[in-house]
């Protein structure tokens, strides 16, 4: 995943950052995980009994009885058994939306009071309803809701771009997050929300207005293969051009990423260019991702479980707000 610049070394200077360590694994980029990587976690056998089989009844039993067994699924989507994978990224998607509908949908905007005419809810402006009264008076006739001016508290719409890296350092667990973050921008942000996913070159998965739902962008995001170098600074101007067009006065780039370097680009100006940025990183390398943060001036925070990316995201966007 691409990084931005590393802090300034002797004489100010700009330092370029060490490249990618080793895969974990051990695989190459994009690699499947076969049934006996997967049999070292304890409960593969009991969820996957035989080839192609994923038993759902003793998947949700497993999550049930420690969410972290949701690692486990998210890495039967890079298996290389095809029709373990196809019933593991279907599933995920399934729990990814639910976890996101169980979070806080109404969060991303900032609450103003704004003045309505003929509302059956809100607390009555007086001063605003003498002069529909009047009239109506004056017409000797019953005081209705239209001639009735009301004080709410209403959300300013927001308008998101999620930015998902894609390359080689992916894996099920991360891609899970994102299509976690995904499906909350969707609840969120139903009307202008757009997702992209990046390496060597930026790929629209869904523009910022569309009716692909958020089922079939979650599936899409697990089915990602990580592969190759990435451009960072030219994924975060995509998400710009797509916010560009949104109606909403509140746009917010959500990127994931670790923010690891591989190529040198125009990172920070992107990123600084942003009206807002948020960063979700992996737990497991997440320096680069504050360092990125630091100098664009955006909000961070780590995230362990994929389940999790949701409440993070909410805690960010409330941040912002309450700021």
């Amino acid at each position: 995943m691409t990084s931005p610049p590393a802090a300034p070394g002797a004489g100010g200077r700009i330092q370029q950052r060490p490249q990618r360590p080793q895969s974990k694994t051990g695989r190459p980029d994009g690699g499947t995980t076969s049934r006996r990587e997967l049999s070292r976690h304890a409960r593969f056998a009991e969820v996957s009994p035989e080839v192609g089989i994923l038993d759902e009844r003793a998947m949700s039993q497993a999550l049930a009885d420690d969410p972290a067994a949701f690692e486990l699924l998210a890495a039967m989507t890079r298996a290389t058994d095809e029709n373990l994978r196809a019933a593991a990224i279907r599933l995920s998607a399934s729990i990814v939306l639910e976890r996101a509908r169980a979070g806080r949908p109404t969060m991303g905007g900032v609450s103003r009071l704004r003045t309505v005419r003929g509302a059956a809810d809100g607390d009555l402006d007086i001063d605003a309803s003498l002069e529909g009264v009047s009239a109506a008076r004056a017409e000797a006739r019953l005081v209705s809701a239209e001639d009735l001016v009301t004080v709410q508290w209403a959300k300013a719409p927001t308008a998101f771009a999620v930015v998902v890296d894609r390359s080689g350092s992916m894996g099920g667990a991360r891609l899970a997050a994102a299509a976690t973050v995904a499906a909350a921008c969707a609840l969120r942000a139903p009307q202008e929300h757009a997702v992209l996913s990046f390496a060597g070159t930026v790929d629209v998965i869904r523009p910022l207005v569309s009716d692909i739902t958020p089922a079939v962008v979650a599936e899409r995001l697990l089915r990602v293969r990580g592969h190759g170098v990435t451009r960072l600074g030219a994924a975060l101007k995509a998400a710009g051009e797509q916010l560009a067009a949104a109606r909403a006065r509140r746009r917010v780039v959500i990127l994931l990423s670790d923010c690891r370097s591989t190529d040198e680009d125009d990172t920070l100006p992107a990123a600084r260019a942003l009206d807002e940025l948020i960063i979700l990183a992996p737990g497991d390398d997440h320096e680069q991702a504050a360092h990125l943060a630091t100098l664009a001036g955006a909000r961070w925070a780590v995230i362990d479980r994929p389940l999790d990316a949701a409440t993070a995201l909410d805690r960010l966007l409330q941040t912002r707000v309450t700021a």
